[in-house]
């Protein structure tokens, strides 16, 4: 009887003590779930659609053949190159890695003494010439192959050039022909160059542009003091450029 009434006691005991133990799980509730992961932040792709508006220095030089009507004076000429300076807008499109866009440019040129070397002509003496570029304006298409932020490009269009005294000039005497005090000349564009994006919205860029002249003919007034009524041909007359730009991207993406 005793020991039933221990094993009763026994019985009790453990049982509150598994309700105890019960009540309190329930009191400390489930497991909480893991905090939800955090967001990982991607930077924007690169993209070089936008308009843009910059500016650019570097170096300009010149070249072309002079002849004229009799068959006296046949020979070419090469100016040295001249600092150049100006700026540029435009607009890019970009499709996957082909980008397209239209732009503008309009440089001014330093022509301080620029001036061929003289080159002897028979019967007429060593001549020498001048043709003072002042200003160059570009129009051109562009097409690149984007690789991220690295743009090789393309462009092609056309070109104006103000020249300043196209003059011939005799150096033995001193004499010398001028044949316009202003005047403007046109002709094609083409060029490429490399350009980088090193922050968000600024870009930098090297060119290199070919601008081909059209021919252009000058009288020689009939008083001159040498090839008097003879007609001055200037043919194959270019204008070579390599400058670096900086440039301001407006994206509208």
């Amino acid at each position: 009887m005793k020991m039933l009434k221990l094993l009763r006691a026994a019985m009790l005991t453990v049982a509150t003590l598994t309700v105890s133990g019960i009540a309190h799980a329930a009191d400390l509730g489930l497991p909480r779930p893991p905090p939800p992961p955090q967001p990982v932040y991607v930077a924007p792709v690169f993209t070089w659609t936008g308009f843009y508006i910059g500016g650019n220095l570097g170096v300009a030089w010149t070249k072309g053949d002079v002849t004229d009507s009799l068959g006296d004076v046949s020979f070419n000429y090469a100016q040295n190159a001249v600092f150049t300076g100006g700026g540029q807008v435009g607009a890019n499109y970009q499709i996957n890695w082909l980008v397209i866009g239209v732009e503008g440019d309009f440089d001014w040129l330093a022509n301080n003494n620029n001036s061929s070397t003289a080159v002897t002509v028979p019967a007429v003496g060593a001549l020498q010439v001048s043709a003072n570029d002042r200003w160059i304006t570009t129009l051109a298409a562009r097409v690149g192959v984007a690789n991220d932020n690295l743009l090789y490009y393309v462009k092609g269009g056309g070109g104006w050039v103000g020249v300043n005294n196209f003059t011939l000039t005799n150096v033995p005497t001193g004499a010398s022909i001028s044949f316009s005090n202003s005047n403007s000349n046109s002709g094609w564009l083409a060029g490429a160059g490399i350009e980088w994006a090193f922050a968000p919205n600024w870009t930098a860029k090297v060119e290199y542009d070919f601008l081909g002249l059209n021919n252009q003919s000058f009288t020689v007034p009939a008083g001159a003091p040498f090839l008097g009524g003879d007609v001055i041909t200037t043919t194959h007359r270019d204008i070579q450029t390599l400058t670096v730009g900086l440039n301001y991207l407006f994206n509208w993406y």
